[in-house]
């Protein structure tokens, strides 16, 4: 059979666009549902389709409370005609109503991808997030519901909630690891019990929980879906592994919430995280990284210099190191797309905010204030197209670039510091959007770091 032929059967068989209308006009639901729930889309021209998909639309929408059976089948049909974020809405909440929970999710899902602007897909994802005691992931839906948008307020109020509920499970995570190593006879940290036991094999752990074993490159792993943690066991015995990796866990726990809290967003992809003696990591990495750098992100892992004992500074860097990798995901276009002084700018603000500071430490904050009244502070400008650790004095640089991004947070919160991170990663360039953002420009910039510093 000829293809004109099967287009002329198909039309002969399709109902009239018109019909739709005159059936909804006389709330004939069921009707309309008959008449076109074996139509093809495929058969109308793309111009009537819209036709056919309003009034099913409508259908979804008078028979959501009463019918939500009839409401899914028409809001899945209306869809198929014509993907609104209307039709999307409707359908998803009468799948809701009919336990039809994974269905309503991958609507939701779509819905959002489609039209971001629209405050509602985000909204309702994260309150099945919720449900689901998923409150990190509910955090980060949230962060996409538009602040512009009438969803705006009520994602503002379960974001709290979702916050809240981070820290709680940080806290109650940590303390079922406690308990989960005690079963298992592991010693847990502060225990000087020693272990006896085996690791077990490459397992790869879906949720939360860690899973320990030993990789091909002789490395220990420990991983759940937030991160794979890698190192060398340096002849520690069991015991010793299970403690440092306790210490370890705790931090990167402690690196997420806190990233979490004070930027709005944390990754959600898994992350690598390898942790080097100074030794390895100099054989690893070369002796002049090692001898300049504390940490490192690169290549979708955090790679850490020094790290055979968990100090306050080691943790205070690889907070540093895991704003870099959170901002590659939060970045459509990935961290590489922001200037270096932002994102190395960003990731030191959130440092000095984990070590309990609003600003630099006395020692760096006076030598900026001497290079500010020689005139002498790295400018933005700069810095645009050079890295802070390029510059003649790397700490001083990476100073102005924090103080660069703590005034934008001054002007705007976190809420408007996602958006604009978000708006760099699509469309224009930095100081395009930093203008639109901001009505600031780098000179602007410039002199708001200059004034904090002289505390004006």
């Amino acid at each position: 059979m000829n293809t004109p032929l099967i287009a002329v059967l198909l039309l002969a068989a399709a109902p009239p666009a018109q019909k739709a209308k005159e059936l909804a006009a006389h709330k004939e639901w069921e009707e309309l549902y008959l008449a076109f729930a074996a139509a093809d889309p495929a058969a109308y021209p793309e111009p009537q389709r819209p036709q056919v998909a309003g009034p099913l639309l409508k259908g979804c929408e008078a028979l959501l409370a009463e019918d939500p059976v009839m409401a899914y089948s028409l809001g899945e049909r209306a869809v198929a005609f014509q993907e609104t974020a209307g039709g999307l809405r409707c359908l998803a909440r009468s799948a809701l109503k009919t336990d039809q929970r994974a269905t309503a999710e991958e609507v939701l899902n779509k819905g959002l991808e489609r039209f971001p602007k629209d405050g509602a897909f985000a909204l309702e994802l994260a309150r099945l997030q919720l449900q689901d005691k998923d409150s990190a992931g509910a955090l980060a839906t949230l962060q996409k519901v538009p602040a512009k948008s009438k969803e705006a307020g009520e994602a503002r109020k379960l974001m709290q909630l979702a916050r809240s509920q981070v820290s709680e499970e940080g806290a109650a995570r940590r303390e079922a690891e406690r308990l989960e190593q005690r079963m298992n006879g592991e010693p847990t940290p502060g225990d000087t019990r020693q272990a006896k036991g085996s690791a077990g094999g490459n397992v790869v752990s879906a949720g939360l929980s860690y899973e320990s074993s030993e990789g091909k490159d002789g490395m220990r792993v420990r991983q759940n879906r937030r991160f794979a943690i890698r190192y060398f066991n340096s002849d520690r015995d069991f015991g010793q592994r299970a403690e440092y990796e306790g210490k370890v866990v705790s931090a990167l726990d402690e690196a997420y919430d806190f990233t979490q809290r004070t930027l709005g967003r944390a990754r959600e992809r898994q992350l690598n995280v390898v942790l080097y003696t100074r030794d390895e990591f100099a054989t690893h990495l070369g002796e002049t990284y090692a001898a300049r750098v504390a940490g490192l992100y690169h290549d979708n892992a955090i790679r850490m210099n020094d790290a055979a004992e968990l100090t306050q500074g080691t943790k205070a860097t690889l907070v540093h190191e895991y704003v870099h990798a959170a901002l590659d995901e939060i970045c459509p276009r990935g961290g590489d797309a922001l200037p270096r002084w932002f994102n190395e700018g960003l990731a030191e603000y959130i440092e000095w905010r984990y070590l309990g500071l609003d600003g630099p430490p006395r020692g760096l904050r006076d030598r900026m204030r001497g290079y500010a009244k020689q005139g002498s502070l790295p400018s933005l400008a700069d810095m645009d197209s050079r890295a802070p650790i390029s510059m003649a004095d790397p700490e001083v640089a990476y100073g102005t670039s924090a103080m660069a991004v703590r005034e934008l947070v001054r002007l705007g919160g976190q809420e408007r510091l996602l958006d604009f991170v978000q708006k760099v990663g699509q469309a224009g360039s930095f100081q395009e959007v930093l203008k639109s953002t901001y009505e600031k420009d780098f000179a602007s910039l410039d002199q708001a770091v200059r004034t904090a510093l002289s505390g004006r």
